[in-house]
C-alpha cells in the first residue's frame, strides 16, 4: 500500500507551525514557533501582532519542516490546513500559504477543523478505538465529543460560557500571575492545599461545563477575606481552584462514560498538559473503567501544532475531504 505523506500548516493562534507526517502517525517533521514571549508582555493574544508574526514566521517555517524532513513539495501527498476555528487574522495566513503551495504544486487542498486536530493527535499514542470519547479542553474549547467511527463527530457537552483553559487565565490574572495563567496555577497548586471553599458549578444538563462562575467565586473570596483582613494564600487559591475545577471536568466525563458505551476515552486539547488532570484521568480510567482503554497525549502533542492537523488531515484526504482556492478562514466553525 502507497504510503500518504501530509504537509500540514497550523495558524490558529500565537503558533506558527507546519509538520510533515506519514500515514496520519509518523511525524517526519514538525517545526513550532511561539510567540509566548511576546504575548506575554501584553497579559494575552492580541490579534493584531499575532497576524503581523505569523506573516514574518510562516515561510521561514515551511523551508525548515521540508529541510528537517528532507523532502520537497513535490514529495507529499496533500497540504492540509488549519481553517478555524480561530484568530481570523491568524488563520488567514495558514490559509494563505496553504492554497499558495497547493496551487504552485498542483496538491490537494485539505481544509482541517482545530479540534479535530487535537482529537487526532492521540494517534501519535496509539490507534484510535471506536466508538470513543473526547475531552477537548483548552483556553477557547471545553467539549465532550462522542465518535462512533472516523470523522464522525458529535458535540454531547459544551461550555455555557467560559472554556475551563480561558477561566485558568482569568483567574491567573485576579491572582497577578503572568500569562498564560493555567500553568503557573498548576505549579503553585503543588505547593498549596484546598482549604478555600469554592462552589462546583451547575448546569442543567449533566453533559454541560460553565466556568464563569468559578471565576467570580474566586474573586469573592479574595475580597472575603481582604474585608476581614485575613491574609490570602496564592498557593491554597490556586489548589482550591483547580480542585473545584477538574471536580467539575471529571463529573460530566462521568456522566457521559455512564451515559454511552465507548471502547476508549481521549484527553485533547492544550488543557491536557495540566499535570493534575493527567493524573486524576489516569487514576479514575484505571480504578472505576479498568475495561476502557485511555489516552493521555504527551504534553508535546497538547498545545497547538501542525503534526496533529496533519494527523486529522490524512483521515479527511483518505475520506475525499477537499477544498477549492475560494476556501476561506472562519474563526467560529461547528465541529
Amino acid at each position: 500500500m502507497k504510503d500518504i505523506i501530509i504537509l500540514a500548516i497550523e495558524s490558529s493562534c500565537d503558533e506558527t507551525a507546519c509538520a510533515i507526517v506519514k500515514n496520519g502517525n509518523e511525524i517526519l517533521a514538525n517545526k513550532v514557533a511561539s510567540q509566548i514571549d511576546v504575548h506575554t508582555l501584553y497579559g494575552g493574544v492580541v490579534p493584531e501582532v499575532a497576524s503581523r508574526i505569523h506573516i514574518e514566521n510562516i515561510s521561514i517555517i515551511i523551508k525548515e519542516t521540508l529541510k528537517e524532513a528532507n523532502m520537497t513539495v513535490e514529495q507529499v501527498d496533500g497540504i492540509a490546513f488549519t481553517q478555524g476555528p480561530g484568530l481570523i487574522g491568524s488563520l488567514h495566513i495558514g490559509v494563505l500559504a496553504a492554497k499558495t503551495l497547493a496551487w504552485a504544486y498542483n496538491k490537494p487542498l485539505i481544509p482541517v477543523h482545530h479540534l479535530t486536530g487535537h482529537i487526532y493527535a492521540n494517534a501519535f499514542v496509539k490507534e484510535l478505538k471506536f466508538p470513543l470519547l473526547a475531552l477537548v479542553v483548552s483556553g477557547g474549547h471545553t467539549e465532550l465529543v462522542l465518535m462512533k467511527e472516523d470523522y464522525d463527530f458529535k458535540v454531547i457537552g459544551e461550555t455555557l460560557d467560559d472554556a475551563i483553559g480561558e477561566a485558568y487565565d482569568k483567574v491567573g490574572r485576579v491572582l497577578n500571575l503572568p500569562y498564560p495563567g493555567g500553568p503557573k496555577i498548576d505549579k503553585l497548586a503543588k505547593e498549596g492545599k484546598p482549604i478555600y471553599k469554592l462552589p462546583l458549578p451547575k448546569v442543567e444538563n449533566p453533559l454541560d461545563f460553565s466556568f464563569s462562575g468559578l471565576k467570580s467565586a474566586v474573586m469573592q473570596a479574595i475580597n472575603r477575606l481582604k474585608r476581614n483582613d485575613r491574609e490570602v494564600s496564592i498557593e491554597d487559591m490556586c489548589a482550591s481552584f483547580q480542585k473545584t475545577a477538574l471536580t467539575s471536568l471529571w463529573q460530566k466525563v462521568e456522566a457521559a462514560l455512564d451515559s454511552y458505551a465507548v471502547k476508549q476515552f481521549i484527553l485533547a486539547g492544550g488543557v491536557a498538559a495540566n499535570s493534575e488532570l493527567r493524573e486524576l484521568v489516569k487514576e479514575k480510567m484505571e480504578k472505576k473503567y479498568p475495561n476502557i482503554d485511555y489516552i493521555i497525549p504527551p504534553l508535546k502533542y497538547c498545545t497547538d501544532n501542525a503534526a496533529m492537523i496533519a494527523a486529522s488531515g490524512y483521515i479527511a484526504y483518505k475520506k475525499g475531504i477537499r477544498a477549492s482556492f475560494d476556501i476561506g478562514a472562519k474563526a467560529s466553525i461547528d465541529l
